[in-house]
């Protein structure tokens, strides 16, 4: 697809970069604290619902570019998957629905009810990370996730898009030369048949590595350029991931939430302080610069508070229970009204796509 056609395909369903990204971070942020049942049926219910509205009502989503597994068929697999091996390796629970040999190795004794069901969690916390990654990558133009890396990484952000968009391209060019050789009566039955679909596959690669090149070239990618060391950016940088990771230790490792999470505050502070004085070095001209509108306060208001209620220590909010944790018996998982309200945090994506399609 023409990325100069994406935005009017999409019309006024479309949705800010940086509003997409806030909606991530809230979602992963959410399945990240804990593993309750309820709450983890809430997320994905939500994301399947702006799932829903971005593909079959707004039209968001890219078809042309290549899932390589779908969401339901991926969670599948891996709901699947994860429970097993919770259950073959975690050997602890009550409920006992059957007993391996000792004698093999790691595998060997009791599978319970509760290793199958906590490893199932942990695959449909994993389905729904999947599902708003994909989401996200399907519902933005390149160019626009590009934009959203910060100015002093401009370079290390076309590049990877470009990597990230050659498995897709690839993909597609294959399917159209299989298509046009099968036209011409050509059978894929052999290794020596392989190669009238390999020869093209890559000289239509190299063609289009050679395009890409002199495209960067004229647009100035390769100019040289006169980087510019600021040693105050260097040490805010590297003191702010160091302060980062100590708030982390300090809440997971010693149990000091409040100072673990104002020492990840000032750490994140330094680290975005650094970033953006690096980027004031490297300016950058916007042509068509994307409005930030009404749905996207609402997207991204609705991510903060999401975000808020599972990870902040709010005063007078209980959150014991979004640590569910079915060993060694299983037991009803606790539920708060105010954090499953703050789950319909991530539904206004949805319902910024379905309006105006429906008017």
């Amino acid at each position: 697809m023409n990325p100069a056609t994406q935005p009017a395909a999409r019309g006024d369903a479309s949705i800010h970069a940086g509003a997409w990204a806030m909606w991530l971070a809230a979602v992963v942020a959410a399945l990240a604290v804990g593993r309750n049942p309820i709450y983890l049926a809430l997320i994905l219910a939500w994301i399947a619902a702006t799932w829903v509205a971005a593909k079959y009502v707004a039209g968001a989503l890219d078809a042309e570019r290549a899932v390589p597994l779908s969401p339901l068929h991926f969670g599948l697999f891996v709901v699947s998957v994860s429970a097993l091996f919770n259950g073959l390796m975690v050997h602890v629970g009550d409920a006992v629905l059957v007993r391996l040999p000792d004698a093999l190795p790691l595998i060997g004794g009791p599978v319970t009810l509760e290793a199958l069901l906590y490893g199932a969690l942990n695959g449909l916390a994993l389905t729904g990370l999947y599902a708003a990654f994909i989401l996200v990558n399907q519902a933005l133009p390149v160019r626009e996730m590009v934009r959203l890396a910060p100015r002093a990484y401009y370079s290390i952000a076309v590049v990877v898009s470009i990597a990230a968009a050659f498995v897709p391209t690839t993909l597609r060019q294959y399917r159209q030369i299989r298509e046009a050789q099968a036209v011409r009566g050509q059978r894929v039955q052999g290794l020596r048949s392989w190669l009238p679909l390999l020869l093209p596959l890559l000289t239509g690669g190299l063609e289009r590595a050679l395009q890409l090149a002199e495209a960067m070239t004229a647009r100035g990618f390769a100019g040289a350029s006169t980087p510019t060391h600021d040693v105050w950016t260097q040490v805010s940088l590297i003191a702010g991931i160091a302060l980062a990771a100590a708030g982390l230790l300090l809440r997971l490792v010693w149990g000091m939430s409040a100072l673990g999470l104002a020492t990840a505050l000032v750490g994140a502070a330094l680290v975005a302080g650094a970033v953006w004085a690096a980027g004031r070095r490297h300016p950058q001209t916007v042509y068509r610069p994307a409005p930030w509108r009404m749905r996207e306060w609402a997207v991204a208001g609705g991510a903060v508070l999401t975000a808020a209620f599972f990870v902040l220590p709010l005063p007078g909010l209980d959150r014991s229970s979004l640590f569910f944790y079915p060993y060694p018996s299983l037991t009803p998982p606790g539920f708060s009204l105010w954090i499953g309200m703050s789950t319909w945090g991530l539904l206004p994506p949805a319902l910024a796509m379905v309006g105006p399609a429906l008017r």
